[in-house]
């Protein structure tokens, strides 16, 4: 048995338990898990023809092969294992006053212990199947998330709405057309590479927001600039993706629907920039507080 508490239930949550085990017992033969989307695709059309998960496509990097359960009869020993561990463990952690996850895997050890000492039945052969991690196995480098995205003719690629700019170099044009791979760590960093190697790029933000400086800096376009930042201030900013690995960094989980009061680029009309217009205009008009010259006249 091994436990392992995490802010959400997310592939990067399984990569940080299924890690902690690997580096204590070595490798197994096989993981058998329920249907749950981390383990197993529901909609193999979005995979491109794939059928794998993230946590799939690690595994058997890593030469563990991965069952899903068809049935429930066919998991009831995972289940009754939930059993006690959602009702005892929830008990004796109540006990201990334990509320913090870190807390909490520090006690998780002790509970194991505990529990296997008094319900664990001896096997039938003594066989350990574990196998050792290999030297050129680097879990920082195969428990990652990693997506293909196409390089266009311009040396860029876009990756959740962020424009990634490739070197112009002899080396990258050979890439214009293919898919290379971005690999996001569980700690948010990011890394585009091909064939083995990391690429240099400069990131572009397409949901990049006008500050205040700007719209000082650049007096002629002053209300110009204040109607597109009011409008920004009605996008939902929101990356497609969510970045997966947010979660996993303490980030609360994003929602499929729109934040209220706002919209998606593509959802604005010109009603909505009129609308802008006339807010800015009005704002414009405010007068001043007493007491306070306005600059025309200083």
């Amino acid at each position: 048995m091994h436990l392992h508490f995490a802010p959400t239930e997310s592939t990067f949550s399984y990569f940080e338990a299924t890690r902690a085990y690997l580096e204590r017992h070595g490798k197994p033969v096989a993981f058998y898990s329920d249907r749950a989307s981390v383990f197993y695709v529901h909609k193999r059309d979005e995979t491109a023809g794939k059928g794998v998960t993230q946590f799939g496509r690690a595994m058997y990097e890593l030469n563990i092969d991965t069952f899903c359960a068809n049935s429930s009869p066919a998991k009831g020993r995972v289940e009754r294992a939930h059993l006690t561990l959602q009702d005892r463990l929830v008990k004796e952690l109540r006990l201990r006053d334990i509320s913090t996850i870190a807390a909490a895997n520090a006690f998780a050890c002790v509970f194991m212990a505990a529990y296997n000492a008094r319900f664990a039945k001896p096997p039938r052969s003594a066989y350990d199947a574990h196998r050792p991690l290999r030297d050129d196995e680097n879990l920082d480098a195969v428990l990652t998330w990693r997506v293909q995205r196409k390089v266009s003719d311009a040396l860029t690629l876009l990756n959740d709405r962020v424009l990634w700019l490739l070197d112009d170099t002899a080396a990258n044009r050979r890439l214009i057309g293919r898919y290379i791979d971005v690999w996001e760590y569980p700690d948010g960093r990011l890394e585009i590479r091909a064939d083995g190697s990391v690429l240099h790029a400069v990131p572009y933000d397409k949901l990049a927001d006008i500050d205040q400086g700007a719209i000082i800096e650049n007096k002629r376009l002053g209300h110009a600039l204040q109607v597109a930042r009011a409008l920004q201030a009605q996008r939902d900013n929101r990356r497609i993706s969510g970045s997966p690995s947010r979660t996993n960094r303490g980030a609360a989980v994003r929602t499929h629907k729109p934040l209220p009061g706002t919209k998606k680029s593509r959802a604005f009309t010109r009603a909505d920039l009129d609308q802008a217009i006339v807010q800015v205009a009005q704002q414009s008009k405010t007068p001043s507080t007493p007491g306070q010259r306005s600059a025309r006249t200083r």
